[in-house]
């Protein structure tokens, strides 16, 4: 099996419609293992999020999954070639009990013991299984949107800010849960807890107004003098 490219991004240009927002932007996710992607507010990361997964068509470049283009495929059809996203808003479905939105997470999968598995990830979402989505706090709920991302059995699960709005209590649970997770499938994070990010991750990339500013180990991304540069308001 392959080690350096289960996903691969190269030369990619997007945006929203006559807007432009990513210039260029050439990165690789490997099988397994953690990747964040860094930048301070409108750098471009959820556009490249989109990008990836098919919400936004590409200008330019490539996307590729276990060397496969899909940079033309909708969303549904990357899911079942192995993506889970897991987007910063609407990643639930708040009018829904815990049960039926993971019930829904669950259509896809092929594993009758999928939802058991996620349970035991995430066991306080087997406390809440009767409550209405919307209810839950704002780490349940993100915790529920991980668990039904994860019941597509995805080969890379892509996080756009999972612990935005989250109580730091929670924050370290999922955490935990998501180094877990990068030592099996490939976990690719957007993150602005930057100490959260850099955990989970054994490489990062740092965006700066739509292009790849910084890139390489995460250790050796943190030390660089420059990334606060490229944080900062």
């Amino acid at each position: 099996m392959p080690d350096d490219k289960f996903l691969d991004i190269s030369d990619l240009d997007a945006g929203y419609g006559r807007s432009q927002v990513l210039f260029g932007v050439s990165m690789s996710v490997p099988w397994r293992g953690g990747v964040a992607i860094l930048g301070r507010n409108g750098a471009g990361k959820t556009t490249l999020m989109k990008a990836i997964v098919g919400e936004l068509p590409l200008l330019a470049g490539s996307v590729s999954l276990d060397t496969r283009d899909v940079g033309k495929l909708p969303t549904e059809q990357r899911v079942r070639l192995g993506m889970g996203y897991v987007p910063q808003e609407h990643s639930v479905f708040s009018r829904l009990s815990v049960r039926d939105n993971l019930a829904v997470g669950a259509l896809t999968s092929r594993d009758s013991g999928a939802t058991d598995r996620v349970l035991e990830i995430f066991p306080k979402l087997g406390q809440r299984m009767d409550q209405v989505a919307g209810t839950l706090s704002g780490g349940e709920r993100k915790m529920l949107a991980i668990a039904r991302a994860l019941l597509s059995d995805p080969r890379i699960l892509l996080l756009d800010e999972p612990t935005e709005g989250v109580w730091i209590g929670v924050i370290e649970e999922i955490t935990e849960r998501l180094i877990v997770l990068a030592k099996e499938i490939a976990v690719v994070i957007v993150e602005q807890h930057l100490d959260l990010a850099l955990r989970v991750a054994d490489r990062a990339f740092v965006l700066d107004r739509g292009r790849v500013a910084l890139a390489g180990p995460a250790q050796q991304v943190r030390d660089d003098p420059r990334l606060l540069q490229y944080l900062a308001p």
